[in-house]
Protein backbone atom coordinates (compact mmCIF):
# COMPACT_ATOMS: atom_id res chain seq x y z
CA UNK A 1 0.00 0.00 0.00
CA UNK A 2 1.47 3.34 -1.01
CA UNK A 3 1.40 6.04 1.69
CA UNK A 4 -0.57 8.32 -0.63
CA UNK A 5 -3.42 5.78 -0.73
CA UNK A 6 -3.61 5.04 3.01
CA UNK A 7 -6.85 5.86 4.83
CA UNK A 8 -5.03 8.37 7.05
CA UNK A 9 -3.56 10.10 4.05
CA UNK A 10 -6.98 10.15 2.39
CA UNK A 11 -8.56 11.82 5.41
CA UNK A 12 -5.84 14.47 5.28
CA UNK A 13 -6.42 15.00 1.56
CA UNK A 14 -10.18 15.28 1.95
CA UNK A 15 -9.79 17.77 4.81
CA UNK A 16 -7.34 19.82 2.72
CA UNK A 17 -9.67 19.78 -0.27
CA UNK A 18 -12.61 20.81 1.90
CA UNK A 19 -10.54 23.70 3.28
CA UNK A 20 -9.60 24.79 -0.24
CA UNK A 21 -13.23 24.69 -1.36
CA UNK A 22 -14.28 26.74 1.67
CA UNK A 23 -11.62 29.37 0.95
CA UNK A 24 -12.56 29.54 -2.73
CA UNK A 25 -16.29 29.81 -2.03
CA UNK A 26 -17.54 33.23 -3.10
CA UNK A 27 -14.27 33.95 -4.90
CA UNK A 28 -14.14 31.36 -7.66
CA UNK A 29 -17.22 30.59 -9.79
CA UNK A 30 -19.63 28.18 -8.11
CA UNK A 31 -19.50 26.01 -11.21
CA UNK A 32 -15.77 25.38 -10.72
CA UNK A 33 -16.38 24.29 -7.11
CA UNK A 34 -19.21 21.87 -7.76
CA UNK A 35 -16.92 18.96 -8.64
CA UNK A 36 -14.52 19.31 -5.65
CA UNK A 37 -17.42 19.87 -3.25
CA UNK A 38 -19.14 16.77 -4.61
CA UNK A 39 -15.93 14.75 -4.19
CA UNK A 40 -15.61 15.87 -0.56
CA UNK A 41 -19.21 14.88 0.13
CA UNK A 42 -18.79 11.58 -1.71
CA UNK A 43 -15.55 10.77 0.12
CA UNK A 44 -17.13 11.37 3.51
CA UNK A 45 -20.21 9.40 2.60
CA UNK A 46 -18.07 6.46 1.47
CA UNK A 47 -15.90 6.65 4.58
CA UNK A 48 -19.01 6.41 6.75
CA UNK A 49 -20.06 3.17 5.03
CA UNK A 50 -18.64 -0.31 5.28
CA UNK A 51 -14.97 -0.62 4.49
CA UNK A 52 -15.25 -4.41 4.46
CA UNK A 53 -16.89 -4.43 1.05
CA UNK A 54 -15.38 -3.50 -2.29
CA UNK A 55 -17.87 -2.38 -4.93
CA UNK A 56 -16.89 -3.52 -8.43
CA UNK A 57 -18.87 -2.31 -11.44
CA UNK A 58 -18.98 -3.95 -14.84
CA UNK A 59 -19.24 -1.06 -17.29
CA UNK A 60 -19.42 -1.05 -21.03
CA UNK A 61 -21.40 -0.51 -24.18
CA UNK A 62 -24.42 -2.33 -25.49
CA UNK A 63 -23.52 -5.83 -26.66
CA UNK A 64 -20.16 -5.93 -24.86
CA UNK A 65 -21.32 -8.87 -22.74
CA UNK A 66 -21.41 -7.31 -19.26
CA UNK A 67 -24.42 -9.29 -18.11
CA UNK A 68 -23.00 -12.57 -19.44
CA UNK A 69 -19.71 -11.83 -17.69
CA UNK A 70 -21.51 -11.12 -14.40
CA UNK A 71 -23.27 -14.49 -14.69
CA UNK A 72 -19.95 -16.19 -15.45
CA UNK A 73 -18.27 -14.61 -12.43
CA UNK A 74 -21.19 -15.49 -10.15
CA UNK A 75 -21.66 -18.91 -11.76
CA UNK A 76 -25.40 -18.23 -11.86
CA UNK A 77 -27.91 -16.72 -14.26
CA UNK A 78 -28.55 -13.46 -12.44
CA UNK A 79 -28.55 -10.85 -15.19
CA UNK A 80 -30.52 -11.45 -18.36
CA UNK A 81 -28.41 -10.91 -21.48
CA UNK A 82 -30.31 -9.47 -24.45
CA UNK A 83 -29.93 -8.49 -28.04
CA UNK A 84 -32.11 -5.41 -28.16
CA UNK A 85 -30.99 -1.90 -27.23
CA UNK A 86 -30.87 -1.10 -24.42
CA UNK A 87 -29.86 -4.42 -22.93
CA UNK A 88 -29.40 -3.46 -19.23
CA UNK A 89 -31.84 -0.85 -17.95
CA UNK A 90 -31.12 -0.84 -14.23
CA UNK A 91 -28.12 -1.91 -12.14
CA UNK A 92 -28.02 -5.42 -10.71
CA UNK A 93 -25.92 -6.33 -7.65
CA UNK A 94 -24.34 -9.62 -6.60
CA UNK A 95 -23.15 -9.63 -2.98
CA UNK A 96 -20.39 -11.90 -1.74
CA UNK A 97 -20.60 -11.76 2.10
CA UNK A 98 -17.52 -10.52 3.94
CA UNK A 99 -17.30 -13.84 5.80
CA UNK A 100 -17.70 -17.15 4.00
CA UNK A 101 -20.74 -19.13 5.05
CA UNK A 102 -22.69 -16.19 6.47
CA UNK A 103 -25.79 -14.48 5.10
CA UNK A 104 -25.28 -11.20 7.00
CA UNK A 105 -24.84 -8.55 4.31
CA UNK A 106 -25.91 -5.45 6.26
CA UNK A 107 -22.76 -3.54 5.32
CA UNK A 108 -23.34 -4.30 1.64
CA UNK A 109 -27.00 -3.29 1.90
CA UNK A 110 -26.03 0.09 3.34
CA UNK A 111 -23.59 0.59 0.47
CA UNK A 112 -26.20 -0.37 -2.10
CA UNK A 113 -28.73 1.97 -0.48
CA UNK A 114 -26.20 4.79 -0.93
CA UNK A 115 -25.64 3.70 -4.53
CA UNK A 116 -29.42 3.42 -5.02
CA UNK A 117 -29.18 -0.13 -6.40
CA UNK A 118 -32.39 -1.97 -5.68
CA UNK A 119 -31.98 -5.37 -7.34
CA UNK A 120 -29.68 -7.45 -5.14
CA UNK A 121 -28.58 -11.09 -5.06
CA UNK A 122 -26.39 -12.94 -2.59
CA UNK A 123 -23.84 -15.08 -4.39
CA UNK A 124 -24.40 -18.78 -4.14
CA UNK A 125 -21.20 -19.74 -5.93
CA UNK A 126 -18.84 -21.57 -3.59
CA UNK A 127 -15.93 -20.65 -5.81
CA UNK A 128 -16.76 -16.96 -5.57
CA UNK A 129 -17.50 -17.15 -1.84
CA UNK A 130 -14.25 -18.94 -1.19
CA UNK A 131 -12.06 -16.47 -3.05
CA UNK A 132 -13.76 -13.09 -3.05
CA UNK A 133 -15.34 -12.37 0.34
CA UNK A 134 -16.47 -8.80 0.90
CA UNK A 135 -17.26 -8.12 -2.75
CA UNK A 136 -20.22 -6.41 -4.41
CA UNK A 137 -20.49 -6.93 -8.17
CA UNK A 138 -22.63 -4.51 -10.20
CA UNK A 139 -23.89 -4.91 -13.75
CA UNK A 140 -24.47 -1.32 -14.91
CA UNK A 141 -26.64 0.08 -17.70
CA UNK A 142 -24.89 0.69 -21.02
CA UNK A 143 -22.94 3.94 -21.34
CA UNK A 144 -24.16 4.26 -24.95
CA UNK A 145 -27.78 3.49 -24.17
CA UNK A 146 -30.36 5.28 -26.31
CA UNK A 147 -32.32 5.88 -23.10
CA UNK A 148 -31.01 8.99 -21.33
CA UNK A 149 -32.06 7.76 -17.92
CA UNK A 150 -29.94 4.63 -18.31
CA UNK A 151 -26.85 6.65 -19.25
CA UNK A 152 -27.45 8.96 -16.29
CA UNK A 153 -27.61 6.00 -13.87
CA UNK A 154 -24.46 4.49 -15.32
CA UNK A 155 -22.46 7.73 -15.15
CA UNK A 156 -23.60 8.41 -11.58
CA UNK A 157 -22.40 4.99 -10.49
CA UNK A 158 -19.12 5.37 -12.38
CA UNK A 159 -18.30 8.12 -9.88
CA UNK A 160 -19.22 6.13 -6.78
CA UNK A 161 -18.02 2.55 -7.23
CA UNK A 162 -14.64 1.44 -5.89
CA UNK A 163 -13.33 -0.48 -8.90
CA UNK A 164 -14.37 -0.20 -12.55
CA UNK A 165 -14.16 -3.16 -14.92
CA UNK A 166 -14.59 -1.80 -18.44
CA UNK A 167 -15.89 -4.56 -20.66
CA UNK A 168 -15.20 -4.08 -24.37
CA UNK A 169 -15.75 -6.31 -27.37
CA UNK A 170 -13.56 -6.88 -30.44
CA UNK A 171 -15.74 -4.61 -32.57
CA UNK A 172 -15.82 -1.48 -30.34
CA UNK A 173 -12.76 -1.68 -28.08
CA UNK A 174 -11.15 1.26 -29.96
CA UNK A 175 -14.31 3.38 -30.04
CA UNK A 176 -13.21 7.02 -29.87
CA UNK A 177 -16.19 8.04 -27.74
CA UNK A 178 -15.34 5.41 -25.12
CA UNK A 179 -11.74 6.59 -24.78
CA UNK A 180 -12.38 10.34 -25.04
CA UNK A 181 -15.44 10.54 -22.81
CA UNK A 182 -14.68 7.93 -20.17
CA UNK A 183 -11.28 6.27 -20.09
CA UNK A 184 -9.11 9.38 -20.41
CA UNK A 185 -10.89 10.92 -17.48
CA UNK A 186 -9.80 7.96 -15.33
CA UNK A 187 -6.05 8.58 -15.72
CA UNK A 188 -5.79 9.22 -11.95
CA UNK A 189 -7.59 5.96 -11.23
CA UNK A 190 -5.41 3.48 -13.12
CA UNK A 191 -5.08 1.37 -9.97
CA UNK A 192 -8.83 0.80 -9.77
CA UNK A 193 -9.56 0.26 -13.45
CA UNK A 194 -9.49 -3.10 -15.23
CA UNK A 195 -9.93 -3.43 -19.00
CA UNK A 196 -11.54 -6.65 -20.14
CA UNK A 197 -11.67 -7.72 -23.79
CA UNK A 198 -14.74 -9.97 -23.80
CA UNK A 199 -15.88 -12.39 -26.51
CA UNK A 200 -12.31 -13.56 -26.97
CA UNK A 201 -13.68 -16.92 -28.16
CA UNK A 202 -14.47 -15.21 -31.47
CA UNK A 203 -10.77 -14.54 -32.05
CA UNK A 204 -7.84 -16.75 -32.83
CA UNK A 205 -4.93 -16.85 -30.38
CA UNK A 206 -2.91 -14.50 -32.59
CA UNK A 207 -5.79 -12.12 -32.95
CA UNK A 208 -6.33 -12.14 -29.20
CA UNK A 209 -2.70 -11.22 -28.54
CA UNK A 210 -2.71 -8.49 -31.18
CA UNK A 211 -5.99 -7.02 -29.95
CA UNK A 212 -4.90 -7.12 -26.26
CA UNK A 213 -1.64 -5.38 -27.23
CA UNK A 214 -3.55 -2.73 -29.14
CA UNK A 215 -5.93 -2.23 -26.21
CA UNK A 216 -2.92 -1.84 -23.90
CA UNK A 217 -1.51 0.79 -26.26
CA UNK A 218 -4.75 2.72 -26.29
CA UNK A 219 -5.00 2.44 -22.50
CA UNK A 220 -1.46 3.84 -22.14
CA UNK A 221 -2.43 6.78 -24.34
CA UNK A 222 -5.39 7.34 -22.03
CA UNK A 223 -3.09 7.38 -18.99
CA UNK A 224 -4.09 3.87 -17.89
CA UNK A 225 -0.82 2.07 -18.55
CA UNK A 226 -0.93 0.58 -15.04
CA UNK A 227 -4.41 -0.86 -15.51
CA UNK A 228 -4.60 -4.63 -16.13
CA UNK A 229 -5.86 -5.75 -19.55
CA UNK A 230 -7.43 -9.22 -19.75
CA UNK A 231 -8.96 -11.26 -22.56
CA UNK A 232 -11.96 -13.31 -21.41
CA UNK A 233 -14.90 -15.18 -22.82
CA UNK A 234 -18.09 -15.22 -20.80
CA UNK A 235 -19.35 -17.95 -23.13
CA UNK A 236 -16.50 -20.45 -22.76
CA UNK A 237 -15.23 -19.29 -19.38
CA UNK A 238 -11.74 -18.55 -20.70
CA UNK A 239 -10.02 -15.90 -18.54
CA UNK A 240 -12.95 -15.69 -16.12
CA UNK A 241 -11.05 -17.41 -13.33
CA UNK A 242 -8.15 -14.98 -13.80
CA UNK A 243 -10.56 -12.03 -13.62
CA UNK A 244 -12.27 -13.54 -10.58
CA UNK A 245 -8.89 -13.92 -8.86
CA UNK A 246 -7.97 -10.32 -9.67
CA UNK A 247 -11.23 -9.09 -8.14
CA UNK A 248 -10.74 -11.35 -5.13
CA UNK A 249 -7.29 -9.83 -4.47
CA UNK A 250 -8.77 -6.35 -4.70
CA UNK A 251 -11.49 -7.30 -2.21
CA UNK A 252 -8.97 -8.83 0.18
CA UNK A 253 -6.74 -5.74 0.09
CA UNK A 254 -9.68 -3.53 1.11
CA UNK A 255 -7.95 -0.58 -0.59
CA UNK A 256 -9.91 -0.08 -3.78
CA UNK A 257 -12.33 2.38 -2.15
CA UNK A 258 -9.45 4.41 -0.71
CA UNK A 259 -7.55 4.39 -3.99
CA UNK A 260 -10.64 5.36 -5.93
CA UNK A 261 -11.51 8.30 -3.68
CA UNK A 262 -7.85 9.34 -3.55
CA UNK A 263 -7.82 9.51 -7.34
CA UNK A 264 -11.01 11.58 -7.32
CA UNK A 265 -9.55 13.98 -4.76
CA UNK A 266 -6.27 14.39 -6.60
CA UNK A 267 -8.02 14.99 -9.91
CA UNK A 268 -10.28 17.80 -8.71
CA UNK A 269 -7.57 19.22 -6.43
CA UNK A 270 -5.22 19.66 -9.37
CA UNK A 271 -7.94 21.52 -11.24
CA UNK A 272 -8.41 23.72 -8.18
CA UNK A 273 -4.66 24.41 -8.00
CA UNK A 274 -4.76 25.51 -11.64
CA UNK A 275 -7.78 27.69 -10.90
CA UNK A 276 -5.84 29.39 -8.09
CA UNK A 277 -3.25 30.68 -10.55
CA UNK A 278 0.29 31.63 -9.55
CA UNK A 279 1.64 33.66 -6.63
CA UNK A 280 1.79 37.46 -7.21
CA UNK A 281 5.02 39.45 -7.66
CA UNK A 282 5.65 40.87 -4.16
CA UNK A 283 8.34 43.28 -5.38
CA UNK A 284 5.88 44.92 -7.73
CA UNK A 285 3.33 45.03 -4.93
CA UNK A 286 5.71 46.87 -2.57
CA UNK A 287 6.39 49.58 -5.14
CA UNK A 288 2.68 50.02 -5.83
CA UNK A 289 1.95 50.24 -2.08
CA UNK A 290 4.48 53.06 -1.62
CA UNK A 291 2.97 54.96 -4.56
CA UNK A 292 -0.51 54.41 -3.12
CA UNK A 293 0.48 55.93 0.23
CA UNK A 294 2.03 58.97 -1.48
CA UNK A 295 -1.08 59.68 -3.55
CA UNK A 296 -3.31 59.34 -0.49
CA UNK A 297 -1.02 61.72 1.42
CA UNK A 298 -1.49 64.25 -1.35
CA UNK A 299 -5.25 63.75 -1.40
CA UNK A 300 -5.40 64.03 2.41
CA UNK A 301 -3.61 67.41 2.19
CA UNK A 302 -1.02 66.60 4.84
CA UNK A 303 1.32 69.28 3.44
CA UNK A 304 -1.47 71.82 3.92
CA UNK A 305 -2.05 70.63 7.49
CA UNK A 306 1.68 70.61 8.25
CA UNK A 307 1.95 74.21 6.99
CA UNK A 308 -1.04 75.14 9.17
CA UNK A 309 0.77 73.61 12.17
CA UNK A 310 3.85 75.70 11.35
CA UNK A 311 1.88 78.93 11.04
CA UNK A 312 -0.22 78.13 14.12
CA UNK A 313 2.94 77.59 16.14
CA UNK A 314 4.39 80.92 14.99
CA UNK A 315 1.12 82.63 15.89
CA UNK A 316 1.17 81.06 19.36
CA UNK A 317 4.79 82.11 19.83
CA UNK A 318 4.00 85.73 18.94
CA UNK A 319 0.96 85.71 21.20
CA UNK A 320 3.05 84.36 24.08
CA UNK A 321 6.47 86.05 23.70
CA UNK A 322 5.55 89.21 21.80
CA UNK A 323 5.68 92.71 23.32
CA UNK A 324 2.74 92.80 25.74
CA UNK A 325 1.55 96.12 24.36
CA UNK A 326 1.04 94.70 20.83
CA UNK A 327 0.77 90.94 21.31
CA UNK A 328 -3.02 91.12 21.39
CA UNK A 329 -2.85 91.85 17.67
CA UNK A 330 -1.52 88.29 17.10
CA UNK A 331 -4.47 86.86 19.00
CA UNK A 332 -6.87 88.66 16.69
CA UNK A 333 -5.58 86.68 13.75
CA UNK A 334 -7.43 83.34 13.23
CA UNK A 335 -5.61 80.17 14.17
CA UNK A 336 -4.75 78.30 10.91
CA UNK A 337 -5.47 74.95 12.55
CA UNK A 338 -8.83 76.07 13.90
CA UNK A 339 -9.75 77.33 10.43
CA UNK A 340 -9.23 73.74 9.22
CA UNK A 341 -11.29 72.40 12.11
CA UNK A 342 -8.21 70.82 13.65
CA UNK A 343 -6.46 71.21 16.97
CA UNK A 344 -9.73 70.88 18.91
CA UNK A 345 -9.82 69.08 22.22
CA UNK A 346 -11.76 65.82 22.13
CA UNK A 347 -14.75 65.76 24.39
CA UNK A 348 -13.91 62.26 25.50
CA UNK A 349 -11.87 59.28 24.40
CA UNK A 350 -13.18 57.29 21.48
CA UNK A 351 -14.87 60.25 19.77
CA UNK A 352 -12.50 60.38 16.77
CA UNK A 353 -15.13 59.00 14.38
CA UNK A 354 -17.54 61.80 15.39
CA UNK A 355 -15.12 64.62 14.61
CA UNK A 356 -14.81 66.18 11.21
CA UNK A 357 -12.51 68.84 9.84
CA UNK A 358 -13.59 71.88 7.85
CA UNK A 359 -10.88 71.49 5.24
CA UNK A 360 -12.04 71.18 1.66
CA UNK A 361 -12.47 67.74 0.11
CA UNK A 362 -9.80 66.46 -2.28
CA UNK A 363 -9.96 67.98 -5.73
CA UNK A 364 -11.13 65.99 -8.69
CA UNK A 365 -7.56 65.41 -9.86
CA UNK A 366 -6.36 64.29 -6.42
CA UNK A 367 -9.33 61.96 -5.99
CA UNK A 368 -8.81 60.46 -9.44
CA UNK A 369 -5.10 59.93 -8.72
CA UNK A 370 -5.88 58.28 -5.37
CA UNK A 371 -8.45 55.91 -6.86
CA UNK A 372 -6.15 55.14 -9.78
CA UNK A 373 -3.40 54.28 -7.29
CA UNK A 374 -5.82 51.89 -5.56
CA UNK A 375 -6.50 50.10 -8.84
CA UNK A 376 -2.79 50.00 -9.66
CA UNK A 377 -2.00 48.49 -6.27
CA UNK A 378 -4.76 45.88 -6.56
CA UNK A 379 -3.50 44.92 -10.02
CA UNK A 380 0.05 44.55 -8.68
CA UNK A 381 -1.00 42.65 -5.56
CA UNK A 382 -3.23 40.26 -7.48
CA UNK A 383 -0.97 39.72 -10.48
CA UNK A 384 -1.27 36.08 -11.54
CA UNK A 385 -4.41 35.45 -9.48
CA UNK A 386 -7.53 34.14 -11.23
CA UNK A 387 -9.86 36.80 -12.59
CA UNK A 388 -12.63 36.01 -10.14
CA UNK A 389 -10.26 36.33 -7.19
CA UNK A 390 -8.96 39.63 -8.59
CA UNK A 391 -12.54 40.83 -8.86
CA UNK A 392 -13.15 39.91 -5.21
CA UNK A 393 -10.07 41.90 -4.16
CA UNK A 394 -11.10 44.89 -6.28
CA UNK A 395 -14.58 44.80 -4.80
CA UNK A 396 -13.23 44.94 -1.25
CA UNK A 397 -10.79 47.74 -2.08
CA UNK A 398 -13.50 49.73 -3.88
CA UNK A 399 -15.73 49.81 -0.80
CA UNK A 400 -13.75 52.69 0.71
CA UNK A 401 -15.39 56.15 0.98
CA UNK A 402 -12.27 58.11 0.08
CA UNK A 403 -13.35 61.58 1.27
CA UNK A 404 -14.61 60.33 4.62
CA UNK A 405 -11.61 58.06 5.24
CA UNK A 406 -9.08 60.77 4.43
CA UNK A 407 -10.85 63.34 6.61
CA UNK A 408 -10.98 60.97 9.59
CA UNK A 409 -7.36 60.06 8.92
CA UNK A 410 -6.35 63.70 9.40
CA UNK A 411 -8.73 64.50 12.26
CA UNK A 412 -7.63 61.63 14.46
CA UNK A 413 -4.01 62.84 14.51
CA UNK A 414 -3.29 65.25 17.45
CA UNK A 415 -1.47 68.01 15.56
CA UNK A 416 -2.05 70.80 18.11
CA UNK A 417 0.72 71.67 20.56
CA UNK A 418 0.55 69.79 23.82
CA UNK A 419 1.65 72.85 25.81
CA UNK A 420 3.69 76.06 25.86
CA UNK A 421 7.49 75.49 25.84
CA UNK A 422 9.30 76.62 28.96
CA UNK A 423 11.49 78.94 26.91
CA UNK A 424 8.39 80.79 25.75
CA UNK A 425 7.25 81.12 29.35
CA UNK A 426 10.60 82.55 30.38
CA UNK A 427 10.48 85.07 27.55
CA UNK A 428 6.89 85.95 28.47
CA UNK A 429 7.91 86.66 32.08
CA UNK A 430 10.88 88.66 30.84
CA UNK A 431 8.57 90.68 28.61
CA UNK A 432 6.39 91.59 31.56
CA UNK A 433 9.48 92.55 33.57
CA UNK A 434 10.74 94.74 30.73
CA UNK A 435 7.30 96.29 30.34
CA UNK A 436 7.34 97.07 34.06
CA UNK A 437 10.73 98.74 33.63
CA UNK A 438 9.48 100.80 30.69
CA UNK A 439 6.31 101.76 32.57
CA UNK A 440 8.38 102.74 35.62
CA UNK A 441 10.54 105.01 33.45
CA UNK A 442 7.44 106.48 31.81
CA UNK A 443 5.77 107.17 35.15
CA UNK A 444 8.98 108.73 36.44
CA UNK A 445 9.03 111.06 33.43
CA UNK A 446 5.36 111.88 33.94
CA UNK A 447 6.04 112.78 37.57
CA UNK A 448 8.95 115.00 36.60
CA UNK A 449 6.85 116.66 33.93
CA UNK A 450 4.03 117.24 36.40
CA UNK A 451 6.32 118.81 38.94
CA UNK A 452 7.70 121.08 36.25
CA UNK A 453 4.23 122.05 35.09
CA UNK A 454 3.25 122.85 38.68
CA UNK A 455 6.55 124.78 39.04
CA UNK A 456 7.52 122.71 42.01
CA UNK A 457 11.10 121.89 42.74
CA UNK A 458 12.07 118.62 41.07
CA UNK A 459 14.40 116.13 42.72
CA UNK A 460 17.76 115.48 41.18
CA UNK A 461 17.49 112.99 38.33
CA UNK A 462 20.31 110.45 38.22
CA UNK A 463 22.18 110.01 34.97
CA UNK A 464 22.96 106.55 33.63
CA UNK A 465 25.55 106.41 30.89
CA UNK A 466 24.82 110.04 30.12
CA UNK A 467 21.07 109.48 29.89
CA UNK A 468 18.50 110.48 32.53
CA UNK A 469 17.49 107.39 34.48
CA UNK A 470 13.72 107.54 33.68
CA UNK A 471 14.44 108.03 30.00
CA UNK A 472 16.92 105.16 30.13
CA UNK A 473 14.36 102.89 31.80
CA UNK A 474 11.69 103.76 29.23
CA UNK A 475 13.93 103.31 26.22
CA UNK A 476 15.73 100.22 27.58
CA UNK A 477 12.48 98.51 28.54
CA UNK A 478 10.86 99.21 25.17
CA UNK A 479 13.93 98.30 23.11
CA UNK A 480 14.64 95.14 25.10
CA UNK A 481 10.99 94.15 24.73
CA UNK A 482 11.29 94.46 20.97
CA UNK A 483 14.50 92.39 21.01
CA UNK A 484 12.91 89.70 23.19
CA UNK A 485 9.91 89.66 20.83
CA UNK A 486 12.34 89.11 17.95
CA UNK A 487 13.96 86.26 19.85
CA UNK A 488 10.50 84.79 20.49
CA UNK A 489 9.75 85.04 16.75
CA UNK A 490 12.94 83.08 15.96
CA UNK A 491 12.11 80.44 18.57
CA UNK A 492 8.54 80.24 17.25
CA UNK A 493 9.77 79.75 13.69
CA UNK A 494 12.13 76.96 14.76
CA UNK A 495 9.42 75.31 16.87
CA UNK A 496 6.99 75.67 13.97
CA UNK A 497 9.31 73.79 11.65
CA UNK A 498 9.86 71.03 14.19
CA UNK A 499 6.17 70.67 14.94
CA UNK A 500 5.26 70.76 11.26
CA UNK A 501 7.78 67.99 10.52
CA UNK A 502 6.49 65.95 13.46
CA UNK A 503 2.89 66.51 12.38
CA UNK A 504 3.75 65.45 8.85
CA UNK A 505 5.30 62.23 10.12
CA UNK A 506 2.25 61.50 12.26
CA UNK A 507 -0.11 62.32 9.42
CA UNK A 508 1.92 60.15 7.05
CA UNK A 509 1.73 57.27 9.53
CA UNK A 510 -2.01 57.81 9.88
CA UNK A 511 -2.47 57.79 6.10
CA UNK A 512 -0.35 54.63 5.83
CA UNK A 513 -2.54 53.03 8.50
CA UNK A 514 -5.68 54.03 6.60
CA UNK A 515 -4.24 52.62 3.38
CA UNK A 516 -3.48 49.38 5.18
CA UNK A 517 -6.91 49.21 6.83
CA UNK A 518 -8.95 50.01 3.74
CA UNK A 519 -6.89 48.74 0.81
CA UNK A 520 -3.76 46.75 1.58
CA UNK A 521 -5.30 44.78 4.45
CA UNK A 522 -8.45 43.67 2.62
CA UNK A 523 -6.51 42.84 -0.54
CA UNK A 524 -3.88 41.00 1.51
CA UNK A 525 -6.68 39.02 3.18
CA UNK A 526 -7.92 37.96 -0.25
CA UNK A 527 -4.43 37.02 -1.38
CA UNK A 528 -3.80 35.17 1.87
CA UNK A 529 -7.01 33.22 1.31
CA UNK A 530 -5.82 32.50 -2.23
CA UNK A 531 -2.41 31.31 -0.98
CA UNK A 532 -4.03 29.11 1.66
CA UNK A 533 -6.44 27.76 -0.95
CA UNK A 534 -3.51 26.98 -3.27
CA UNK A 535 -1.55 25.29 -0.44
CA UNK A 536 -4.55 23.25 0.69
CA UNK A 537 -5.41 22.21 -2.87
CA UNK A 538 -1.75 21.32 -3.53
CA UNK A 539 -1.72 19.21 -0.37
CA UNK A 540 -4.82 17.38 -1.56
CA UNK A 541 -3.36 16.92 -5.04
CA UNK A 542 0.10 15.74 -3.96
Amino acid sequence: MSPSASPGSLRTRVAALDEAVGLARGRLPDASLEAPAAVVARARDRAALSGEYTVVALAGATGSGKSSLLNALAEARIAEPGVRRPTTGRPVAVIVPERSGTTDVQGADELLDWLDVQERHVAGSRVLQASATGLVLLDLPDHDSVVTEHRTIAERLYQRVDLLVWVVDPQKYADAALHARYLRGLADHAGVVVLVLNQADRLSIAEQRAMVADLQRLAAEDGLAASPVLAVSATTGAGVAELRELLARAAQRRLAATERVTGDVRLVARALVDACGRAPNTRREVGAAAALVRTWETAAGIDEVADAVRRSTRRSARATTGWPVTRWVARLRPDPLRRLGLGRERAQAGQDDLLRSSRSAPGAGERAAALSAVRTYVDAATSGAPDDWVLAARTRAAQVDLDDVLDRTVVRVPVAAAGVPWTWRVLALLQWALLAVAVAGLLWLVVLAGLGWLRLPAPDTPMWWGIPAPTFLLLAGALAGVLVAGLGWVLGALAGRRRAARARRKLGASVALAVNDHVIGPVAAEMDALARCRVAASKAAA
